[in-house]
């Protein structure tokens, strides 16, 4: 490896990234399986059910699914959605014994309370429409929404929650139904409604608090993630923390006083960050590697980690092969636990996307950089501009010229 002028001193350090004699003292996670009770814990309500079914039909294990839908089947026991509730028995399907059956007797008490409070609100809602009171028939809507949602009917649920819209008459009154249009929006995965509403409250700023605009921040987060805006994406999430900038460098990331409260919560994210950054790729892949079996059962993530996995790849061999002349792919390959001729298959496709600017000695198996000379391109553009200049000054001193000593031309009238 010939690194370009004082960059030696560093070969020594990414060539033992690679090497597992290398001493490095910080533990490597196992791929341990997802501790649902732990997972379900950070969650309440429909998102934790409808977590926790997910979790069910992706895990792909027989012990994990039961106790999924163990979770799913109390969770649900404790709300009003009696359709839900029969989907989990119907997937439970006896396994778990008599205590986790279809229970008909709450089904039908459940069923025969939410027809009492529907009769209620509507009688409710058409005396607030009847009177013309504003704010009652606000309320009157909401709480249909919130009815709805209860039950599990989503579509309903934003209906009514749009509708208190046109009774709005404060700010946060406009926040308020903003927040419920964006929660129903998400759980529908309408996420065209959720960068919408999140737009439409952010114009309220005077009446925002901390913790609504993290909220905001997190749903605009998630509409960009399912757009596959990464970029965009992991720059609102960043922004959940207060003073955080748009740059992930390691000074926004890692060292960032707020934002490190969230990587202390999993040291795993903080540990293969760290790793990137200083440029030790094999422990970074590795943590991803471990932590990959987790992702796939994450409601929002699962469809876009292979993609990410393969862009984080990407990135890092960008980042490994930048700064050299020439790079040993026999070194590189050991310094990403990989064979050399798959490396050189990722290498392939990077400089063909124009990712790298290189070329591979496939004998020698030596990549060669292709730098651009910055030196000579800057004194051929120096030159440009000065011919430029030269070419548009001639121009005006003519121009000058020509109008100082009259002589323009006419053009001659057709008689």
């Amino acid at each position: 490896m010939e690194p370009d002028e004082d960059l030696g001193l560093i070969a020594d350090e990414i060539y033992a990234n690679g090497d597992e004699n290398t001493q490095r003292h910080r533990p490597i996670i196992s791929s341990e399986q997802l501790d649902i009770e732990a997972y379900a814990a950070l969650y309440s309500g429909r998102t934790k059910i409808m977590r926790l079914l997910f979790i069910a039909d992706r895990c792909g294990n027989a012990s994990m699914q039961l106790e999924a839908l163990r979770m799913a089947y109390d969770e649900i026991k404790k709300g009003e959605n009696t359709q839900l509730f029969r989907e989990v028995v119907q997937k439970i399907d006896g396994r778990l014994g008599t205590n986790y059956g279809s229970d008909p007797a709450w089904a039908d008490s459940v069923d025969r309370r939410a027809d009492l409070r529907k009769e209620k609100l509507e009688s409710e809602l058409n005396a607030y429409r009847t009177n013309l009171i504003k704010e009652s028939i606000r309320m009157g809507y909401n709480d249909f929404g919130d009815f709805y949602y209860a039950h599990g009917q989503l579509g309903e649920a934003f209906k009514n929650y749009v509708r208190t819209r046109d009774y709005c008459t404060t700010a946060k009154h406009i926040i308020h139904m903003c927040l419920n249009a964006i929660l129903v929006s998400i759980e529908m995965g309408q996420f065209t409604h959720v960068t919408s509403y999140v737009s439409k409250a952010e114009q309220s700023q005077d009446a925002l608090d901390a913790i609504t605009v993290a909220k905001l921040r997190c749903a605009a987060g998630l509409a960009h993630l399912e757009a596959k805006k990464y970029k965009l994406a992991a720059r609102k999430f960043l922004e959940v923390g207060p003073e955080l900038g748009n740059n992930y460098t390691e000074s926004k990331v890692i060292d960032n006083i707020n934002f490190r409260n969230f990587l202390e919560l999993v040291p795993e994210i903080r540990e293969l960050i760290h790793d990137f950054y200083t440029s030790h790729y094999a422990s970074c892949l590795e943590y991803l590697g471990n932590l990959k079996a987790n992702l796939l059962l994450d409601i929002h993530l699962h469809d876009h980690v292979e993609t990410l996995y393969d862009q984080i790849r990407s990135k890092a061999l960008i980042q490994y092969t930048h700064p050299f002349v020439s790079v040993d792919l026999n070194m590189m390959a050991n310094a990403f636990k990989t064979s050399v001729a798959g490396l050189e298959k990722e290498l392939e496709a990077l400089i063909t996307d124009n990712q790298i600017q290189a070329r591979i000695d496939s004998h020698n198996k030596i990549l060669y950089a292709r730098h651009a000379d910055q030196r000579n391109a800057t004194f051929q553009k120096v030159l440009q501009t000065g011919k430029e200049f030269d070419r548009d000054v001639r121009s005006m001193l003519l121009r000058a010229n020509l109008l100082k000593h009259d002589y323009i031309a006419r053009t001659s009238r057709k008689h």
